[in-house]
């Protein structure tokens, strides 16, 4: 307890051992019993508001633990503070997040039994280090009648062409099993029959001892900060520039970032640090496969909210995930007996030179340049095939940028030879095609731009008709509609008009007497594209829309519902999340919002992304509109260029 210094600050080792002693000792939670999360319970805003350093921090915990053989799940809420347990409430019907612990034993199980063996020998492959089993989440909807009610996976089955291969390589179509977690027991292996010749040769491989590609050569590139970084990290509390945030992190969301602020120097009545954000994260990662076929048809996968962000983060290396001056931290996190374990770096934060900032060049004082210098924090995560880089960039100029980067190795099948390839998929090598599929990140952004009292404004442009006063139809003009509740927050993206949104405190006015606001700039917002009958949709109603805004709630945190694994949507235990909450129509003007932000990646899969995939980037951005006065990039000094510093020069 002595390693806490704030109240936000992230549980430690001893914390997740406290959870599960006094879980034991009170509920008799031990063998036979799995733990799904154990989280710090987040302090409310006025508390973390009101505390100082130095005094005593109270810390309570949330676990979610199921019993594997009756499949009830409970969550606890404990005190680490006074070592008891708070409460301990029964959740009917829920079936919590699926676990590493049991993704890889599951592995491990089907590889042995019978069933597998022979369907797997009938294909030719006797080998079977070779082979994983991949487990999958059902939706309900698409579990047999027969298994309903049970904790069921169903899965993949894959081959390394070698040891050392890729374990994505090579597809073995047509078989399923489908597996009841709780006991670990095979209920049917879906077998369609085919035979060894439905194995075609691929090159699937892209270790440089397997491609039998030489490595081009490259100069090297050196990042280097002879007089250190120029930001400063105690602790939990990051300060760069004028920024100051503090990291967090948990096994579902993995990286969060709370009370983002901004230290402003010209600030009215003085300098002062101005909160921007209380907690910024994504809160759920959609992905489901658009291809029906038999194979595919049930791959839709809850990447936050079935596995966890932060069970799948993988430590970072210098030199090959971060590069130049480098700061690490590690992060802890539990397996499913609670039984806690670090991640060393698995946050990394640097500065990064990104080109210019501002110029201009006159013809009496001559250029004026400053360099773009931006602070980065990141985290990785594996989720089985798929990499997801994970960044947020803080600039000079008061904006923020949030990036995914998703890499990694694409689901593939197989088609019969002379068979044309599936139309829901593009060919990525021989008989082989990879599906056409979406990623769809949902960012959950409690922003408190000078305060908590904020107006979500829907801000697009148009161009006025040719009229007298617009002979040559040049007028084009900036409309804001103040969105005053749920059902007006839910909108979509709109290339034509150049929509965006802004979050806006009506109550603080900058020195131009215009109202103080933060914009959320779009990109990468991709369409659902599902009809609405579709499970997905029933499941994921929060990917129907590019944006939500809700009124603070601290149990709103999750946009497709607590549990969507093996969920209904709508009514399933736990609720749907976002079309539940908005459907109550609640006040949103002029009091604590949470916005909701949609996009991702419509991935039409294509041959250059076969066998490893070159990293896919989306992002957006939260931009100051009237946050400053003026350019607050300003005080930034000129950068001594190479040439220019040998004579005591600078850049302008």
């Amino acid at each position: 307890m002595n390693s806490i210094a704030h109240p936000l600050d992230p549980l430690t080792a001893e914390e997740f051992r406290a959870v599960v002693q006094v879980l034991a000792a009170a509920r008799g939670v031990g063998d036979g019993w799995r733990y799904a999360s154990i989280e710090l319970f987040e302090p409310t805003k006025a508390e973390v508001a009101a505390f100082s350093p130095g005094e005593p921090i109270r810390r309570t915990a949330t676990a979610v633990v199921w019993n594997t053989t009756d499949g009830e799940a409970h969550r606890a809420v404990v005190s680490l503070t006074e070592d008891r347990l708070i409460s301990w409430d029964p959740l009917p019907g829920v079936q919590p997040n699926l676990t590493v612990d049991e993704w890889h034993e599951c592995d491990a199980f089907v590889r042995g039994t019978p069933e597998l063996i022979e369907a797997l020998k009938r294909r030719g492959i006797t080998d079977l280090s070779l082979v994983l089993v991949d487990v999958w989440a059902y939706g309900a909807a698409l579990v047999p009648e027969r298994y309903q009610g049970l904790r069921v996976g169903w899965g993949d089955v894959w081959l390394r062409s070698t040891p050392d291969g890729n374990p994505y390589a090579n597809p073995v179509g047509g078989l399923h099993p489908i597996i009841d977690l709780n006991r670990m027991e095979l209920l049917e292996l879906e077998d369609d029959g085919r035979g060894p010749t439905d194995n075609p040769p691929i090159m699937g491989e892209y270790l440089p001892a397997l491609t039998g590609l030489a490595p081009r050569p490259l100069a090297p590139l050196q990042i280097e900060q002879p007089d250190g970084v120029s930001f400063t990290l105690e602790g939990n509390l990051l300060s760069w520039q004028n920024w100051q945030l503090r990291i967090g992190f948990n096994y579902r969301e993995g990286l969060v970032l709370h009370t983002v602020g901004y230290q402003d120097p010209s600030a009215s009545g003085g300098p002062r640090l101005r909160p921007i954000a209380h907690r910024l994260s994504f809160a759920e990662m959609v992905v489901p496969y658009r291809d029906p076929t038999p194979d595919h048809y049930r791959r839709t996968a809850f990447d936050i909210g079935e596995w966890g962000l932060g069970f799948m983060t993988t430590s970072l290396k210098l030199g090959c995930d971060c590069l130049g001056e480098i700061r690490y931290l590690d992060a802890v996190l539990h397996d499913s007996h609670g039984t806690p374990y670090p991640i060393e770096n698995a946050i990394c934060i640097h500065e990064e030179d990104n080109a210019i900032l501002w110029k201009h060049v006159d013809s009496v004082s001559g250029a004026e340049v400053r360099r773009m210098r931006r602070l980065v924090v990141s985290f990785h995560v594996t989720v089985a095939n798929y990499e997801y880089l994970v960044y947020w960039r803080f600039y000079q100029d008061g904006s923020i940028e949030s990036e995914v980067r998703a890499t990694g190795i694409m689901v593939t099948t197989r088609f019969p030879d002379g068979d044309p390839a599936p139309q829901y998929g593009t060919v990525v090598d021989h008989q082989t095609y990879a599906p056409f599929h979406q990623h769809f990140i949902i960012a959950r952004l409690d922003l408190d731009v000078d305060g908590e009292s904020n107006t979500v404004y829907e801000s697009h442009t148009e161009a006025l008709p040719v009229a007298a006063d617009n002979p040559h139809g040049l007028a084009l003009v900036a409309r804001n509609t103040a969105l005053r509740s749920e059902i007006e927050g839910i909108q979509d993206h709109d290339w034509a008009s150049q929509r965006s949104w802004k979050v806006v405190n009506d109550r603080v006015r900058n020195g131009l007497g215009t109202p103080v606001a933060y914009k959320l700039v779009p990109g990468a917002s991709i369409p659902a594209m599902f009809d609405p009958s579709s499970p997905v949709l029933a499941r994921a109603g929060a990917i129907g829309h590019s944006v939500w805004v809700t009124p603070f709630h601290p149990q709103e945190r999750w946009p497709c519902g607590e549990f969507p694994t093996l969920g209904f949507g709508a009514g399933s235990p736990g609720g749907q999340g976002l079309p539940d909450w908005t459907a109550a129509d609640r006040p949103i003007e002029d009091v604590d919002v949470v916005l909701w932000y949609v996009f991702g990646i419509h991935h039409v899969t294509r041959p250059e992304d076969w066998p490893v995939m070159p990293a896919d980037t989306v992002s957006f951005w939260l931009k100051p509109f009237g946050f400053f006065d003026r350019n607050p990039a300003l005080d930034v000094p000129a950068t001594p260029g190479q040439a220019a510093a040998a004579q005591g020069g600078s850049c302008h």
